[in-house]
């Protein structure tokens, strides 16, 4: 019994030490995550997700996480092509797509990415127009995505979607452009006013020239409006009186006068 007690005493160390390097050798990767393996320095290879094996001290393992990620773009001040300051804010919608290539060809993948994308928005909206960057979002989202897709693609890093969150105009130019625009109503309602008037006088003229053919449409129409008078209850009541009735009186005192 002595014997065996000194064996276990011999073994015990031994024991806490293989279960260390057994517990340490075991690792659980999620699904959304990936383990780079380095062995002795040298990548191997990608594995998980699920249960996966290591050797202990000789492997180093780097986990990727294969989830795809919203990152903003800090605001960055950029001076458009028509010498408009303005401050425009984003965010980049990217994942890994090659965990090795994540670890290895780049530092930092996360930074990396944050870094070009400023540079490439200064850039891109630098080329534009006021107008186009206001009017024109799409067009220069897909460029935007298109130019950062291409550049991390080295990195293992596919870049699905770029949008321009907002833009901030000076005090001055949001002045302007409003005035501009009240400008343009205040031309559109002055077009619209003056069709109105055209078309009313055309219709107007085609009326007078109609009635001007049938003579008895005139006092039908001087009838109709004493009728329209009168529904409204007023207490006077204007009719107009034909001037050619009093034309041969007036002739008459003007010969009268010349005598």
């Amino acid at each position: 019994m002595e014997i065996i007690g000194a064996l276990l005493g011999a073994m015990g160390p031994l024991l806490v030490l293989i279960l260390f390097f057994l517990f340490s050798a075991v690792k659980v990767i999620r699904e959304y995550e990936r383990a780079v393996i380095f062995r002795l320095g040298r990548v191997i290879g990608a594995k998980g997700p699920g249960l996966i094996i290591v050797i202990p001290i000789i492997d180093k393992v780097w986990k990727v996480d294969l989830r795809t990620v919203a990152m903003d773009v800090p605001p960055q001040e950029v001076i458009t092509r028509d010498n408009v300051p303005i401050k425009v804010d984003a965010v980049v919608y990217f994942r890994v797509m090659d965990p090795v290539k994540a670890v290895v060809e780049v530092e930092n993948y996360i930074y990396a990415t944050s870094q070009f994308s400023q540079t490439t928005l200064r850039s891109v909206l630098g080329q534009a127009e006021l107008d186009d960057v206001l009017t024109k979002r799409e067009a220069i989202n897909h460029e935007l995505q298109k130019i950062i897709d291409e550049a991390t693609d080295p990195w293992g890093i596919k870049v699905t979607s770029v949008e321009l969150k907002a833009v901030e105009l000076p005090e001055g130019m949001k002045r302007a452009m409003a005035k501009q625009a009240e400008a343009e109503r205040e031309r559109r309602a002055k077009i619209i006013s003056a069709e109105g008037e055209f078309q009313a006088a055309e219709k107007l003229t085609a009326a007078a020239s109609l009635i001007g053919q049938v003579p008895t449409a005139l006092q039908l129409r001087f009838l109709q409006t004493l009728v329209e008078i009168s529904a409204e209850k007023n207490s006077t009541v204007l009719f107009p009186f034909p001037i050619e009735l009093v034309e041969p009186f007036l002739k008459k005192m003007t010969q009268n006068q010349d005598k």
